[in-house]
């Protein structure tokens, strides 16, 4: 199994997530965060004509991840982004870390996001 170098290399918390241009979003009145996914390529033409799939799927985020999308700003790190998402919710987050690291992972492996390198762990 191939070890990802970002989690040997550096603390992942010190990683400052960034938004991917490749995908919009929108927020509603109530804070409610959908991200569009363009359905492209030809299995997804196909799908579309045969099997009446959309062109573009909306992903919508949770509680939390409504409240820590917007977060992502490219400025805090991911252990910025900890301390805000503790304030806001508390206990009902814990296990903290392991949680908002692995949302982030997953936000990271649809390609939602992209981590860059803080000056501290370059």
């Amino acid at each position: 199994m191939k070890r990802n170098k970002k989690t040997v290399s550096a603390n992942y918390l010190d990683y400052i997530p960034v938004h991917n241009e490749k995908y919009e979003y929108s927020t509603d009145d109530a804070g409610n965060v959908t991200i569009f996914i363009e359905n492209t390529g030809l299995f997804n033409k196909i799908a579309q004509k045969c099997f009446k799939k959309p062109e573009v799927s909306q992903i919508h985020l949770d509680e939390m991840g409504n409240f820590i999308w917007p977060l992502i700003d490219g400025k805090r790190s991911i252990l910025d982004i900890s301390v805000l998402v503790h304030e806001e919710f508390g206990e009902k987050a814990e296990p903290l870390y392991n949680r908002l690291v692995q949302y982030i992972r997953n936000l990271e492996g649809y390609e939602f996001i992209k981590l860059i390198k803080t000056e501290e762990n370059k």
